[in-house]
């Protein structure tokens, strides 16, 4: 399956770390962009096809996400599988530490999630298969180039892969608004998959009736719930608070 990465951070981050994923690579005649120059020099030195073209022959390739005069096309074929992440992490000498996303369907939030998750130094995030945004555009260019560092597996079921995960000795928490216990009550200092749900609905039942326990972010103001992605920061950084 091939995608548009779309914008020179993006498409730099593709060519330091993955170069061999790209297929090709336009950019806008005229564009004298320091990055520019970078982006060209080092798909010359990988052998990656560089084509000059104007700038609404790129605004049709990919017309929802500014393109910033570089799109590169992608083989996308690398999301990670399960198995693989339980492996590595099994085999770490830190706590693991996963985020599993209950139908996320907004890919700015997707890729504001992936972006904390690297900087916190998550091994993987957990995205459903169905019903949830995958890997886009729009999603690379929100992480800032986190997509490419950050393991990212697509589940089938999520109820299902919860079961999977505490067998593997890992402790499963929701973030729910209706939960009793704040997260700061919580200990993070164990293996750990933090379950966030989608915009609109939250968890969904099931989902959180798999989990090993439920916490909540206090809501002090007239609003009664954060940006999943706010959410997710901030639960991440506790867990590294509590950690270090």
């Amino acid at each position: 399956m091939s995608e548009y990465i779309v914008g020179r951070n993006p498409v730099i981050e593709y060519l330091q770390h993955r170069a061999r994923y790209i297929e090709k690579i336009w950019v806008a005649e005229g564009s004298s962009h320091s990055r520019i120059r970078h982006i060209i020099a080092r798909a010359q030195q990988a052998g990656i096809p560089v084509k000059r073209c104007g700038r609404r022959e790129l605004d049709r390739l990919e017309p929802s996400v500014p393109h910033q005069g570089v799109i590169a096309r992608v083989n996308l074929t690398h999301y990670s599988d399960l198995p693989s992440i339980l492996a590595k992490i099994q085999n770490s000498e830190k706590d693991p530490l996963l985020v599993m996303l209950d139908g996320v369907q907004d890919p700015r939030n997707l890729g504001a999630i992936l972006r904390t998750a690297e900087a916190a130094n998550a091994d993987a995030v957990l995205i459903p298969k169905n019903r949830a945004v995958g890997i886009t555009p729009a999603v690379h260019k929100a992480s800032a180039g986190a997509s490419e560092h950050v393991p990212i597996a697509r589940v089938t079921n999520i109820a299902q892969t919860i079961d999977r995960l505490k067998k593997a000795g890992i402790w499963v928490v929701g973030s729910a608004g209706d939960a009793s216990s704040s997260y700061t009550d919580a200990d993070f200092r164990v293996p750990l998959c933090l379950v966030l749900g989608s915009e609109g609905e939250g968890i969904r039942r099931l989902v959180k009736q798999k989990c090993d326990y439920l916490v909540h972010l206090p809501m002090l103001g007239r609003i009664d719930s954060l940006n999943v992605s706010v959410a997710a920061g901030i639960l991440l950084y506790e867990v590294l608070r509590q950690r270090t």
